[in-house]
């Protein structure tokens, strides 16, 4: 390979798409006369919105006389994440767009984005999150609900109840759900989340 040589060239990247693109990279490829590859570049380009023109200058390492540039970019993917809340059963919303309740497996673009929470007798609550093309599809997150109307009880087996502790002693857990009071093994409960309450004067 001969000596390398930096080159400068103006660039202009046009968001044609009716999205924002959140952050995608891109290679320059620089190649001669033989149409073999002498040098590359990159672009990163974040938050770009739709009809949106950014303008830039690369600097391109080559070990020869370019004579064509070429770009490439890898197609936006998504990737797969599970969502889910403590308590369970909360209606969920990407980006402002209901998709169904935890928990959730949902698509998700490489980008920045909000995930939204509500669930009767819970205060709503936003999440941010931000998807990299490092990342892997399968992951998860977990969200906790504030200010719950009653306590929450979590089991060794993943379910969540929603009730009113009554009792807890080292061999069980007395709950009151929908009125009725219910027995659990003290090694059934994995956590207690209580709630704030006012006290009660006699």
């Amino acid at each position: 390979m001969g000596k390398e040589h930096t080159y400068l060239t103006d660039t202009i990247a046009e968001n044609v798409s009716d999205k924002t693109i959140g952050n995608a990279n891109f290679s320059l490829y620089v190649f001669d006369k033989s149409n073999a590859r002498i040098g590359e570049g990159y672009i990163n380009l974040a938050n770009v919105g739709p009809g949106q023109t950014v303008k830039f200058q690369i600097t391109l390492s080559a070990s020869g006389n370019p004579v064509s540039v070429a770009v490439s970019a890898s197609a936006p993917r998504s990737l797969s994440i599970t969502v889910n809340s403590v308590p369970q059963g909360a209606v969920l919303k990407v980006d402002g767009k209901e998709v169904g309740t935890t928990p959730k497996i949902i698509e998700v673009a490489i980008g920045k984005h909000v995930l939204e929470f509500s669930k009767e007798g819970f205060n709503s609550g936003k999440f941010p999150l931000e998807m990299t093309s490092h990342d892997a599809s399968g992951g998860s997150v977990s969200y906790e609900l504030g200010s719950a109307a009653h306590d929450t009880i979590e089991l060794r087996d993943g379910s969540v109840l929603s009730g009113d502790l009554i009792s807890i002693n080292g061999m069980q857990v007395q709950v009151r759900i929908g009125g009725n009071t219910q027995a659990f093994d003290r090694n059934q409960v994995k956590r207690i989340l209580l709630t704030e309450r006012d006290p009660v004067s006699n």
